[in-house]
């Protein structure tokens, strides 16, 4: 089963110290990242986003995936009424892949302006060790377990080609 977990610092430093420890967890066959998008949002900034091409594995999703899900995470709240039906069309979507209405709200709660948010696909995590990796660590896990349809239609939907 693949988990697409959310970790938050309270600040705009942490996801390439975290992203290094993904890496080096990975290497040790401790975890498997699938894929990995990073936001970073600078007080006084718009939030930058992006794909990490170092965390991305061969079945990594494509940038359309991550841009629509960071979409509707940050970007939403400052449309108006007017795009409300595409916006319910799109939560929609992402429900349907098992990514629900309280993940992303929950999410847009918490990463906020001077925060940052490393955005992980991974699957066969060993719990003990990560935790251990991770122990002195300040941040927030948000997660959401992709059965393996959903994953496998989201895979059939997003998958960079």
């Amino acid at each position: 089963m693949t988990t697409l977990t959310v970790y938050i610092f309270p600040t705009c430093v942490g996801v390439e110290q975290l992203e290094n420890t993904l890496l080096d967890l990975q290497q040790r066959q401790l975890i498997e990242v699938q894929d990995a998008a990073a936001v970073i949002w600078p007080r006084g900034q718009k939030p930058k986003t992006g794909q990490l091409q170092s965390l991305a594995g061969p079945d990594a999703l494509s940038g359309v995936f991550w841009g629509m899900l960071f979409g509707l995470i940050f970007f939403v709240p400052y449309f108006g009424t007017e795009t409300g039906a595409s916006i319910g069309a799109l939560s929609v979507r992402f429900s349907k892949y098992g990514i629900e209405h309280n993940f992303i709200k929950q999410t847009r709660a918490t990463v906020t302006e001077g925060a940052s948010a490393l955005f992980v696909l991974t699957r066969g995590a060993v719990q003990d060790e990560i935790v251990k990796a991770l122990k002195e660590r300040t941040f927030v896990i948000i997660a959401t377990n992709l059965p393996e349809k959903t994953e496998n239609d989201l895979r059939g939907t997003f998958c960079a080609v």
